[in-house]
């Protein structure tokens, strides 16, 4: 997941703004192309930050890619089109409707505190890119990982509140500047690497197709690709926007969905290829796969410039996504009075800025952590791991709201039908709960670890975060923290 992983309607409307104006030029003021759907929805879910962690796994990555892509991919964005089309306001509406309003709340609540963990691992990505400019050992240094994550975050939180619509543009050429160049040169150099008659680093035959079986654990490293896949629902806002929903929407998503799994599978077998699992960093495997090709094709010069591209489109995304989520949690508690009046609180800009010092704070008990345990990539994983736990639950409500919206209201207008929409739910929600009880297993990979405090670790964030905390809330809510005012109703998309 990217900058583009972290999924929100709101942060993905305005993400990718100029998109979508671009796509109105050419077929009205109201409609976009099926294709244009197909590579905003790609935008939105592609990058490279999740390959080092499937370029362990060598050929198998193809594998461990395609089946969350078929079980979770396919059926979350084939159900929230139909959600889309049929309910304006995001995942927040779609649950409360569905179920009821505290599960609405739980839905977007889990929007948002993912976020609390995916920074951090974000920030960690970029900060081992950083440190093959300037010092490659630096990416195992757990206390130069947390200063920059902190460093970056609070600069990012006093960016997002002066209101600055800079941003949004930066988002927007991320697919480009950080995903699609670099990757492609990743792969390219990768082929011409291999053409010139190098071993791979990993094994290619066709017997490596399957993960070696070693245990459930060997299998575990799957989990990290639902939180890759996650923020397909972001895009099917747009479904009513196209001239024929029915046949575009399904044309278009199974486009993106290939465009996608090339961006994720051809880079990640490229980094196999040069950098043996036993070395590869989870942190800063993209950058191990650059300086190895860079230096045995002479173009060393080249390291710092393609740091530059992935740091400058993860930050952007960053930026982006730090108002987002929080803005709908924002709206959604001042209408029904879900956060005490502290949090709903907005600066002179407008901005939710006592959210995001708060939100600031963890992130900085977080980042801590990177300098306390030895191995980076141990935090980098754990965390991965529960912000695609917290971010689960919110999946695991849509598909039950999906069954029950279409139960209680069959005639209700749907811009889009899903196909078998009853099925696909159950096949999306089974997938989503066996990925979050796989996500407590210790990877293969961390096997030196106390599974015991792996999963306490991830199981406390988990219950902290998507139970302890939204429950909280709703048992302290009061009258008096309702704060409904016509800036929020004009806004639209309240929580998602």
């Amino acid at each position: 997941m990217s900058a583009a992983d972290l999924p929100a309607d709101d942060a993905g409307r305005s993400d990718r703004a100029g998109v979508k104006d671009a796509a109105r030029t050419t077929v009205g003021s109201n409609k976009i192309t099926w294709l244009t759907l197909a590579l905003m929805t790609t935008s939105s879910v592609a990058s490279l930050r999740a390959s080092p962690t499937m370029a362990v796994y060598g050929l198998a990555c193809v594998f461990l890619y395609l089946v969350p892509a078929v079980v979770f991919l396919l059926p979350t964005a084939l159900v929230s089109a139909e959600l889309a089309s049929g309910w304006s306001g995001g995942v927040y509406n779609w649950v409360a409707q569905g179920l009821s309003k505290p599960l609405g709340f739980l839905a977007v609540w889990c929007q948002f505190a993912m976020t609390i963990f995916y920074y951090p691992s974000l920030l960690a990505y970029v900060a081992s890119t950083i440190a093959y400019v300037i010092d490659p050992a630096l990416a195992s240094n757990g206390l130069y990982t947390a200063i920059v994550i902190m460093v970056l975050y609070w600069t990012g939180v006093w960016v997002s509140s002066r209101g600055t619509n800079a941003v949004a543009g930066l988002a927007s050429w991320g697919l480009v500047i950080g995903t699609l160049i670099p990757g492609t040169l990743l792969v390219v150099l990768g082929a011409v690497f291999l053409g010139q008659g190098n071993p791979s680093a990993a094994p290619m035959t066709a017997s490596h197709l399957l993960p070696e079986w070693t245990g459930i654990a060997s299998l575990v490293l799957i989990v990290n690709n639902f939180l890759s896949y996650s923020g397909m629902e972001m895009n099917a806002v747009h479904v009513n926007k196209l001239r024929d929903p029915a046949k575009e929407f399904p044309k278009s998503m199974f486009l993106a969905m290939g465009m996608v799994l090339l961006i994720f599978i051809l880079p990640a077998l490229a980094i196999s290829w040069v950098i043996p699992p036993s070395q590869l960093s989870l942190t800063a495997g993209v950058m191990q796969a650059f300086d190895a090709f860079f230096q045995y094709f002479h173009i060393g010069w080249l390291v710092p410039i393609v740091a530059f591209a992935l740091c400058a489109a993860s930050l952007g995304g960053m930026l982006t996504w730090l108002a987002g989520p929080s803005k709908g949690l924002l709206l959604i508690s001042r209408e029904e009075g879900y956060l005490p009046p502290f949090l709903q609180k907005l600066n002179g800009h407008g901005i939710q800025q006592n959210i995001l010092v708060t939100q600031g704070v963890v992130t900085t008990v977080i980042a801590l952590m990177y300098a306390l345990i030895p191995n980076v990539s141990s935090v980098y994983w754990i965390f991965s791991v529960i912000t695609t736990q917290v971010y689960l639950i919110m999946y695991l409500l849509m598909f039950m709201a999906a069954i029950q919206l279409r139960k209680k209201f069959p005639d209700h207008p749907r811009g889009y039908r899903a196909p078998m929409l009853k099925t696909i739910c159950w096949v999306g929600f089974v997938a989503s709960a066996l990925a979050m009880a796989i996500g407590f297993i210790p990877s293969s990979q961390f096997g030196g670890g106390s599974v015991w405090a792996y999963v306490g670790i991830v199981g406390g964030g988990l219950l902290l975060l998507g139970v302890v905390i939204p429950f909280a809330f709703l048992k302290s809510r009061k009258p008096s923290w309702r704060q409904p005012d016509a800036d929020a109703a004009r806004v639209e998309g309240g929580a998602a």
